[in-house]
């Protein structure tokens, strides 16, 4: 075993390892290097091996001796066991090579785990880049896009893959040692055309191959910034995605449907057009609400079907498995069948929530070229699809997109890089916009595809802003959360149809005061807040759960409690007894009933937490967003964009103006995001966001990296630090616990804690944010990178996390 990567002429061996025997290189000598009597192979006797292990001073390749018996397992992409030091480790192959660059003993392979390559080119490819954008390691990125082993479902018999039509034939292919070291591997098109699989018409963006080094600190590369380049490639008559005149057509695509969703929008019919012919454009699409066929699943579904005309494959990731299941539906009805055993060529689900051997068995059905599209979760942003030809992230502004473990990728990123390094389409779609799409649409990136105002005025509902102002005639009344211009309108589109009712808060109670003083009630043990999970229910922390019977204010010393904020279910129970008779149906991951998929066009009253929206096929009669203020009252730096995101994802639930539809915005909330969800104008608070953050050099007009841990360790790191030209370093300072700082990196909120000390010690953490422009970006993350790879060669003390482009800054 032999650490690759280091300068000409110099081989290190690791501690623990016999001492290296010399002999001369190539085939014959190689060949000549046995351990414990065991046979090289025949062929290609060294292997190229990722080892599976934290420390990143070992994200570089080794070399491992194969034994002849093992040869015919042990092919690029397989899972192995290793020996490390002195411990049996695991490993995927990368490379069988003829010589190894090491002139020592080189130890031998232990056992191949399983003869399944579950590491595809293409996969490798793109876990090496994404590993050098994020400043992590092959490793952990790798332990992100493979799921774990199933045995008894990788025996099983494996169906026929999806090769019966030319234009689905797969291009299934092992990993190779260009995959994760710089070479001139060809491109994931390239290599599908070889194959017979229609080739992209001409003027299609064709981008370089960007292989990636594979020791920490690698020198220059290509760039994983997003380059200026073509979004819709131009057809001869002009820009397609630019204003057209007269009606716009679309060809007939595989199906039932035939691309009527994308009609409504300027770009759209030309976006699927590059599709079906082979092309790669990329889009940012601002979806609007619409009746069942019209709506985002089932754009997305005919997207897929263009691609599926051109012989490709295609991958769409949602944040949650409600939205998989509305893909897979939207596919169905557009007659693009779910893929089985007896009938290879459909699509597959990938999502955790579906369990351990039904995400290994989709997995397998994508990597052996059986199912030719993936609808999954963050994870299935990996997924080997064969031939990819195109990319869809929905809802790239959800936080459930960021990643909570190392190294932190988010799917939008990951979306990315893989359209670059396999020459894919992307489309990029939400019903809001987010900072981070908006900047790919401004540097041309991206093209925007979007309504014009008269069919945006068309397609939505009459957005209404209660507020403080807008209801002064009411007198004391327009304190009330639900006023009584909202309970009107509730009463009377019950008469024609469920009412949504948007509450940010999940639980009954979830915070309690002082009846007397108003102080903040809060748990005598930890100091949490004090909450209520029903009417007669005794207070409980929040934080550690101790019941706080007999409680009695620490400032005046009265036993009286209030409510301070009112969740979800004490919502429903209110709303219950102001409209009696009226069923009332909640959703959230809190509630009785969890989180509801659908429900029916019947009159009633559906109170759901935010993200839990249930879909009403007929459109809910009227949408009433309560506490507006508590919605957009974030100090985040994404919070006006947040708010609006979540404030449109339920208004898209609600039926257009022209059938009586209307949504109420109640409470004062924040203007920017307030504005915007009047004029339903999402470009334009991303629009108006970007600008501001180009004028204060916040991300993503410049790049960042955040260095939490124990003031020492972090220290350490940033004094090792070669910073390129332009860079500069903020911090460090203390990282409070209310500051929306968090361990998994991302801003607190669905359920995720807030950072604590240093792990091992009783030392507070600290920050610090390095920042860069964009052209310096990966410069700054190498820097980085190698800084904290000698950190772990040195064995420092300490804690130190690091993440790149944080949710995060403040």
């Amino acid at each position: 075993m032999e650490a690759t990567g280091g300068a000409a002429g110099e081989q290190l061996t690791l501690a623990g390892l016999p001492e290296p025997v010399l002999g001369g290189r190539g085939r014959a000598a190689t060949r000549r290097r046995t351990l414990e009597g065991l046979e090289p192979a025949a062929s290609l006797p060294v292997a190229r091996v990722c080892i599976d292990l934290p420390p990143a001073h070992l994200d570089r390749v080794f070399e491992y001796l194969v034994p002849e018996q093992l040869s015919a397992a042990a092919v690029p992409g397989t899972r192995v066991k290793v020996r490390f030091g002195r411990q049996d480790v695991d490993g995927y192959v990368l490379a069988r090579t003829p010589d190894a660059e090491h002139d020592g003993a080189l130890q031998p392979l232990r056992r191949v785990v399983s003869a399944e390559p579950v590491l595809s080119d293409a996969v490798a490819r793109l876990a090496r880049a994404v590993a050098d954008r994020y400043a992590g390691t092959l490793a952990d990125v790798l332990r992100l896009a493979i799921p774990p082993r199933h045995a008894r479902v990788e025996s099983e018999p494996a169906a026929p893959a999806a090769g019966a039509a030319p234009s689905l034939a797969p291009s299934h292919g092992a990993v190779t040692e260009a995959a994760v070291t710089a070479g001139s591997a060809p491109s994931g098109r390239a290599a599908s055309s070889e194959a017979g699989a229609p080739a992209p018409v001409p003027g299609a963006s064709v981008p370089e191959d960007p292989g990636a080094p594979s020791a920490p600190a690698p020198p220059a590369g290509p760039s994983t910034e997003p380059q200026p380049g073509p979004g819709v490639p131009a057809p001869p008559a002009g820009d397609p995605t630019g204003p057209q005149s007269g009606p716009q057509t679309v060809a007939p695509v595989h199906g039932r449907l035939s691309g009527e969703a994308w009609l409504p929008y300027r770009g759209g019919p030309a976006f699927l057009q590059h599709l079906a012919a082979g092309s790669a454009p990329r889009a940012v699409w601002t979806a609007l609400p619409g009746p069942v066929g019209a709506r985002w699943p089932d754009a997305v579904a005919q997207a897929v079907q263009a691609c599926l005309v051109s012989g490709r494959g295609a991958l769409v990731v949602v944040p949650d498995a409600r939205d998989v299941a509305q893909v897979c539906e939207a596919l169905d009805r557009a007659e693009v069948p779910a893929c089985t055993p007896d009938a290879p060529g459909g699509y597959v689900r990938l999502a955790a929530e579906d369990g351990a051997a039904p995400r290994y068995r989709a997995f397998l059905a994508a990597l052996r070229g059986r199912a030719r599209v993936v609808v999954g979760t963050r994870a299935a942003a990996f997924a080997p699809v064969a031939d990819l030809g195109l990319v869809v992230c929905w809802d790239d502004g959800d936080d459930l997109h960021a990643e909570p473990r190392a190294p932190y990728p988010h799917v939008r990123e990951v979306v990315r890089l893989r359209a670059e390094l396999e020459d894919a389409a992307v489309l990029l779609a939400a019903h809001a916009r987010s900072v981070e799409s908006q900047a790919l649409v401004e540097t041309g990136w991206a093209r925007e595809v979007s309504a014009d105002r008269a069919v945006l005025r068309a397609r939505t509902p009459r957005v209404r802003a209660l507020t403080s102002v807008e209801l002064a005639r009411e007198g004391a009344a327009a304190s009330a959360r639900l006023p009584g211009e909202a309970w009107r309108a509730i009463r009377e589109h019950l008469a024609h149809g469920p009412v949504l009712v948007q509450v940010p808060r999940a639980g009954y109670v979830p915070a309690v005061a002082c009846g007397r003083c108003r102080a903040l009630a809060r748990c005598t043990a930890c100091h949490g807040p004090l909450t209520l999970t029903s009417a007669d229910g005794v207070p409980q922390c929040g934080r550690c759960g101790r019941l706080a019977t007999g409680w009695r204010c620490a400032e005046c010393g009265a036993g009286a409690l209030r409510s301070v904020r009112v969740g979800s279910e004490r919502t429903a129970e209110e709303l219950g007894r102001a409209f009696p008779g009226v069923p009332v149906r909640s959703s959230g991951a809190r509630s009785a009933t969890g989180v509801l998929a659908s429900v029916p066009a019947t009159p009633a009253l559906v109170v759901a937490t935010t993200g839990a929206e249930p879909v009403c096929d007929a459109g809910y009669a009227a949408g009433v967003l309560l506490d507006a203020a508590v919605a957009s009252a974030s100090t985040s730096l994404r919070g006006a964009e947040d708010a609006l995101r979540r404030w449109l994802a339920a208004a898209a639930l609600v039926r257009p103006s022209t059938d009586g539809g209307v949504v109420l915005l109640v409470g004062d909330g924040a203007p920017r995001p307030t504005q915007a969800l009047v004029r339903w104008d999402p470009a334009g608070l991303a629009a108006r966001e970007l600008a501001e953050r180009h004028e204060l050099a916040l991300p993503p007009s410049v790049r960042v990296v955040a260095v939490t841990g124990g003031r020492e360790a972090v220290r350490a790191v940033l004094a090792r630090l070669e910073l390129p030209p332009g860079a500069d370093v903020l911090g460090p300072v203390p990282v409070d616990e209310g500051s929306g700082v968090v361990r998994s990196g991302v801003a607190s909120g669905r359920g995720r804690a807030a950072a604590a000390p240093a792990q091992g010690s009783f030392e507070p953490e600290v920050r610090a944010l390095v920042r860069a422009p964009v052209a310096a970006g990966d410069a700054l993350v190498r820097t980085v990178a190698a800084s904290v790879a000698v950190r772990s060669a040195r064995r420092e003390g300490g804690t130190v996390r690091v993440q790149v482009d944080p949710a995060e800054m403040l």
